[in-house]
């Protein structure tokens, strides 16, 4: 019968003072359960849990953990689905989900991407953004979603600027001309450039920034 490990049965063993979670070879221990054992210097032990534990010992072992062989299938086929995000991972109010290598990779899942209002200087444009990549990965650029719905606003870039559009129609306009742009394509903002951003409908870009 495998046990589930999540970031909540970690919290609860920091609580006691505990630095040591004692596991067995039927384990599966969430990436934010990783994440949060490692903030909290917690460590993963097979050592005195053997594989062939009897119930009692794995009761000591999972407290608070799925003990039911259907009840984790559903929740696990769903989860691959991305249904249960937030129900996998507590840290729900990160504002995406994301995996990481000791390598440096990242990979960022833009379905659970939860944005935040750019402030235009006019309250009522509709306009959110979020960052996905930045120094705390060790880059020199900046890189994040941005979407625009239904209105217009003045920008000047103090970077250099790429946006590749998702989804929707971005207009760009200088000195009175006005680029427009679709899903697919792509535009460079050199640093220093001021031009009005818009959105006739509901655009979203991913861009980068350097």
């Amino acid at each position: 019968m495998k046990k589930l490990i999540c970031a909540k049965d970690v919290e609860a063993l920091e609580k006691k003072g505990k630095k040591v979670f004692y596991i067995d070879c039927d384990t599966i221990i969430t990436p934010s359960a990783k994440d949060v054992a490692k903030a909290c210097g917690i460590t993963f032990s097979t050592e005195a849990r053997a594989c062939g534990a009897n119930a009692a010992d794995a009761a000591k072992a999972f407290d608070g953990a799925i003990d039911s062989d259907m009840i984790y299938n559903v929740l696990k086929a769903m989860m691959d689905k991305g249904m249960l995000q937030d129900l996998f991972d507590p840290a729900s109010d990160q504002p995406y989900a994301a995996e990481k290598d000791n390598s440096g990779i990242k990979l960022v899942r833009g379905n659970s991407v939860k944005y935040e209002v750019l402030d235009t200087g006019n309250p009522a444009d509709k306009v959110f953004y979020q960052e996905i990549i930045n120094s705390d990965d060790g880059s020199s650029m900046n890189a994040g979603f941005i979407t625009i719905e239904n209105c217009k606003f003045d920008w000047e870039t103090t970077c250099e600027e790429l946006y590749h559009i998702v989804e929707g129609t971005l207009t760009v306009t200088v000195d009175g001309k006005v680029y427009t742009g679709n899903p697919g394509d792509s535009v460079f903002f050199p640093k220093g450039a001021k031009l009005a951003f818009g959105s006739p409908n509901k655009m979203k870009a991913f861009y980068a920034t350097y």
